[in-house]
């Protein structure tokens, strides 16, 4: 085989790799000895590339006989030839081909002459003369080449290129030394930070012209989307005799619509994970004019409740995404019996009375009824609707063996548990590998995209709807987005919630989407987020402060500013120059005064923060102690510490200060915020749940996941203070409390007693890893 694919021009190295590859291997030495049996022991190094790259990138072996003749007749003699070839049988999968349709698309025996060739240059540079002239050789002459070859498809690309060369030399003359130096790079415009920005935005999951980050990041597989209507092109793909047929009726029931799907499982809520498959599933759809379904996969009819179906819709629309149809797979259970049925009829599918724990893993021993006859599964498959089966004694098997190497799937089992939407009608329920594909089909999905895990799916996909003869859409399948320092399976959480570690699914220090939306985390930001980390077939496991880094991004342009204090200190001014309270006029942006303003109260008694004072000024300390002044933020006053008033421990408990007007005292050194007349709220602070970045890690954190909570991860500060301006706010909304953060009204807020939490910090911690 060695001396076989030398002896065609591959060099050694090349050889060895391509036997490393035994499918390529036996299609190359199919190859390579039908060319020879028609011309010879000998084959040129050109016939050799071409029959090379035909077994590379064939995708359909049963094609390669057919093309090898061709190249063998000297009919395709190009890879410009061969790539339209490929082409063309990637578009025309079903047999017999259109032999004189496929030798035009083809070029197969066009003879371009010389005559030909030089017309065509001639009148490409004829058209370009004037900007030939003034540039000279700078001008761009790919160009002229690339016009030449769109006027002569199947010309050789090396004579059009002496003609050019021999064209341009006769305009042109000889180069000249000016002609030889190099041509000044013109410097690239290069983006303002805001442009960047924008461009890297997804703005309320509305993907626009100027903001497709997330599609712009597609990787690899991602980036061979098949057209509505040509699914065939998709690699895998299975032709059936039928298939050209249903893509013409799906293509007249759509419209030649792009439709996806978001279908989850009303069993949890949704996790920073799922935000990134909303993004993907509304976001592709939107960007090509397409439409998405809210598709609940409402199979297992023990778990589900009817708070997820609620929340799992709130937080779709919360990310700014209005589903086209929200279905059920419960919507279809009358049709998916119907198709069991036609499966057990057409020798697919049987009963078995297999325990669910011999059947599991990936060798579990051949099911003893895999061949039992076709009446005898249909009349087992009714006692099995009719309840005449107990859980566990009978189940509905589908004859298949998976990617993964799993046989038989189960298509139906038995479950004596009344589904929320069906009631008691149903004992037996679908699951989903029987249930999904179908339930694509039957919308008509052109694109299903899911997670990597689910891979190992996409054969058995592919064989139900082609074993039913059903539309059959494509599944593509794409990296999961996880975070480190959090745990997001629905099991674990649940732990979480009964040991106490957290209050609830919203819990702000979980990463749901409900827990994100209560630490007031804008729905802008997760889906900046899921942009910035783009669509790969790899997973990706990200950093937290990146999550965090595009919350700021939104909330400094959302988040009007206020002033709070958490650890109060009382300050009076002694020379206040009123007699009762000013009102003090604060920006609520103040990069953008044209936003408004908010009225505060600066009275007598004001609070500061108890770290803005000390009694000793440290070298590089800049806030408040005696003898160094500050300023008080908005106000136009400078204060001055006269008096420190303590208890008997010894624990400063109020200052007495002066103050002096702003545009005459010394100008200090730092500006504090503060608060007067204020009301007094509760804050949570909080911090990452676990210590280690990989709490389900056993070689981590070796005594499980609830071994490695942050006993610090909530510190509630009961009795800060926060300016009268909010008094309005209601939950979720949000605000920049001046030098300390960014913070959101927690729902638990109170009539007299405000609770907020605290979203990020202004800047990232240094300190965490």
């Amino acid at each position: 085989a060695l001396g076989l694919f030398t002896g065609i021009g591959l060099s050694e190295a090349k050889a060895r790799e391509t036997l490393r590859n035994g499918a390529l291997s036996a299609l190359l030495r199919r190859a390579v000895l039908q060319a020879r049996s028609a011309l010879g022991p000998t084959l040129d190094k050109a016939t050799g590339t071409l029959l090379y790259n035909t077994a590379a990138r064939l995708k359909d072996p049963k094609h390669l006989g057919f093309l090898v003749g061709y190249i063998a007749r000297r009919e395709i003699l190009s890879d410009l030839q061969l790539s339209a070839a490929l082409e063309y049988l990637r578009s025309h999968p079903l047999e017999p081909l259109d032999a004189a349709d496929f030798e035009r698309a083809c070029g197969v025996g066009v003879c371009i002459t010389p005559e030909q060739i030089e017309e065509a240059v001639e009148a490409v540079i004829s058209k370009h003369r004037a900007e030939l002239l003034a540039e000279r050789y700078h001008f761009n002459m790919g160009l002229l080449m690339g016009e030449a070859r769109n006027q002569l498809r199947w010309a050789d690309g090396k004579t059009i290129k002496n003609e050019v060369d021999l064209q341009v030399l006769h305009l042109l003359g000889p180069k000249t030394e000016a002609d030889l130096e190099k041509k000044p790079k013109v410097a690239k415009s290069r983006l303002a930070p805001a442009e960047k920005q924008k461009v890297a935005v997804v703005e309320n999951g509305d993907i626009g012209t100027e903001t497709q980050s997330l599609l712009e990041q597609l990787r690899g597989e991602a980036l061979k989307f098949h057209k509505p209507g040509e699914n065939y092109k998709t690699e895998g793909y299975v032709v059936t005799p039928n298939t050209m047929a249903l893509l013409k009726q799906h293509l007249a029931i759509t419209g030649g619509q792009v439709r996806t799907r978001f279908p989850p499982e009303p069993n949890g809520i949704l996790h920073i994970g799922h935000a990134k498959a909303i993004n993907f599933n509304f976001g592709y759809a939107k960007a090509n004019g397409g439409v998405c379904f809210l598709r609940y996969d409402d199979t297992n009819p023990e778990k589900e409740e009817e708070k997820y179906f609620t929340a799992i819709r709130e937080m779709v629309e919360w990310l700014g995404y209005q589903p086209y149809a929200v279905t059920h797979a419960s919507d279809y259970f009358d049709q998916l019996y119907t198709w069991a049925l036609e499966l057990i009829r057409r020798g697919q599918a049987y009963v078995c009375h297999q325990k669910v724990e011999e059947i599991k893993g990936h060798n579990p021993p051949p099911s003893p009824w895999r061949d039992r006859p076709v009446e005898e599964s249909l009349l087992l498959f009714e006692d099995m609707r009719k309840g005449k089966f107990g859980e566990g004694e009978a189940t509905l098997r589908m004859k298949l063996v998976m990617e993964d190497g799993k046989m038989d799937p189960v298509a139906y089992r038995v479950k004596f548990t009344p589904h929320h939407r069906t009631g008691d009608k149903w004992c037996i329920y679908p699951t989903y590998d029987y249930t999904h594909c179908l339930c694509d089909s039957i919308e008509h999905i052109t694109h299903s995209l899911c997670t990597k895990e689910f891979q190992a799916r996409r054969s058995s996909y592919f064989w139900l709807c082609n074993a039913l003869d059903v539309y059959c859409p494509v599944q593509w399948e794409y990296g999961r987005l996880n975070l480190l320092y959090t745990v997001v399976s629905k099991r674990k959480i649940i732990r979480l919630v009964e040991t106490g570690a957290v209050r609830d699914w919203d819990d702000p220090r979980l990463f749901t989407l409900t827990a994100l939306r209560r630490r007031g985390f804008p729905p802008e930001a997760i889906n900046n987020f899921c942009a910035r980390v783009g669509v790969t077939v790899a997973q990706a496991t990200m950093e937290p402060h990146l999550l965090e880094a595009c919350a700021r991004e939104v909330l400094n342009e959302q988040a009007p500013r206020a002033m709070a204090v958490l650890e109060p200190l009382k300050v009076t001014i002694t020379n206040f120059p009123a007699p009762k309270a000013l009102e003090v006029l604060v920006p609520n942006f103040p990069a953008d005064e044209s936003r408004g303003f908010h009225k505060v109260p600066f009275h007598q008694t004001i609070y500061i923060e108890e770290t803005d004072f000390r009694e000793e000024a440290d070298k590089g300390y800049k806030r408040l102690a005696p003898g160094q002044p500050v300023g008080l933020r908005h106000t136009g006053y400078v204060i001055t510490v006269q008096n420190v008033i303590k208890d008997v421990s010894g624990r400063v408990m109020e200052l007495e200060v002066t103050c002096t007007k702003s545009d005459v005292a010394e100008k200090p050194k730092a500006f504090i915020h503060w608060v007067s007349m204020p009301l007094a709220c509760e804050v949570r602070l909080y911090e990452r749940l676990f210590l280690h970045k990989n709490p389900e890690d056993p070689s981590e954190v070796p005594g499980g996941f609830l071994s490695d909570l942050n006993p610090d991860s909530l510190r509630v500060v009961h009795n800060a203070l926060v300016d009268s301006s909010v008094r309005s706010a209601r939950p979720f909304d949000k605000f920049q409390f001046e030098r300390l953060g960014y913070f959101s009204v927690d729902p638990d807020s109170e009539e007299g007693k405000m609770v907020f939490n605290r979203t990020v910090t202004l800047k990232e911690d240094p300190g965490k890893a």
